[in-house]
């Protein structure tokens, strides 16, 4: 069907700085440079085959950031080849200092949530080969999430944070 894209190409971020994000996304992810004009805007990559998949535009340090909840981008997710890349990722953001947000085990995949400098939503995540999925359709339905299928060194956290949410409010 000629209507329909093959995927998405590339998302479009407003930074405050290029530079820092641009060296943050390079550091903390390793995703490759293409073109990067200082001052205004970089282009990278984890796809070498690809132009971009991210390109951070700079708007000035005085541009407001975005407030939780609000109309526009939640995250964007990086998808990693293996559980054992996904765990190097997770320690790669521990040992970077970026604050986790949370973890969440959809069934299928594994998502790691955090944090750009500006405060754009990343994930990192590991998504199971669609036949070990628990099911075809309705994908993320409660009774198919938090299986436990994704063991690894975010157990401990995971389990924190469960149990951080299970408490009552404080008033």
């Amino acid at each position: 069907m000629g209507y329909r894209p093959t995927h998405l190409g590339h998302v479009n971020i407003y930074v405050r700085n290029a530079e820092r994000s641009h060296k943050w996304y390079a550091d903390v992810l390793g995703l490759h440079t293409y073109h990067y004009r200082p001052g205004f805007a970089a282009f990278l990559s984890a796809d070498l085959e690809h132009s971009h998949e991210v390109a951070l535009m700079q708007v000035g340090d005085d541009a407001p950031l975005q407030q939780k909840g609000q109309v526009g981008l939640n995250h964007m997710a990086w998808m990693m080849a293996s559980l054992d890349d996904l765990k190097a990722a997770y320690w790669r953001l521990k040992e970077k200092g970026v604050k986790i947000d949370r973890i969440q085990d959809h069934g299928l995949s594994l998502g790691i949530y955090f944090r750009d400098p500006d405060g754009n939503g990343i994930e990192v995540s590991y998504e199971l080969p669609r036949e070990q999925w628990p099911r075809q359709e309705e994908v993320f339905a409660a009774d198919v999430v938090d299986l436990g299928r994704f063991p690894g060194p975010w157990d401990e956290e995971m389990k924190a944070q469960k149990s951080a949410a299970r408490e009552p409010a404080a008033v």
